[in-house]
């Protein structure tokens, strides 16, 4: 699917505020509602748009506490990576996990309100699988958090 660009904004739009009436994004992007509406239902048709969520506060939940963790193995098995799949499926506090190149294999991130929760997280991962190193890092201050992702490098 080709994107123009009202598509481009009302993909904006929406990742900024999930809420907006279709009205105001129309009246936003130059369109009559129901031409809008129809787009932002194929935007959804063909992917662009995965879901809509309401994002919490981390504060407000008592989530104070950012780690970033870095997980070296060496196991490099289909089994392994399997199990360790389920095994962060399972920890909520892990909010992303990702499997990366170089000399770090997997960097997870994730909230707790202390290190003491924090440390019990920890102790859940290492007493299931086997690594060959975890390393952790607490963030200090936020300089910059969004959701938003960039929309210009979509082709016309």
């Amino acid at each position: 699917m080709k994107l123009d660009s009202k598509d481009k904004l009302i993909l904006d739009l929406l990742q900024r505020d999930a809420l907006l009436p279709v009205l105001e994004i129309a009246q936003r992007v130059g369109l009559s509602q129901t031409p809008c509406w129809r787009r932002i239902q194929k935007l959804e048709h063909h992917g662009f748009i995965k879901q809509r969520v309401a994002l919490l506060d981390r504060g407000q939940l008592n989530l104070g506490v950012t780690v970033y963790v870095t997980v070296r193995t060496s196991q490099h098995n289909q089994q392994w990576l399997k199990s360790f799949k389920q095994l962060i499926a399972g920890i909520p506090e892990i909010v992303e996990a990702h499997r990366m190149s170089g000399s770090i294999d997997y960097l997870l991130q994730i909230v707790v309100p202390s290190i003491d929760i924090y440390d019990q997280v920890y102790q859940r991962l290492i007493e299931n699988l086997e690594f060959t190193d975890v390393s952790s890092g607490f963030s200090m201050e936020v300089l910059k958090s969004t959701t938003a992702l960039p929309t210009h490098y979509i082709e016309d």
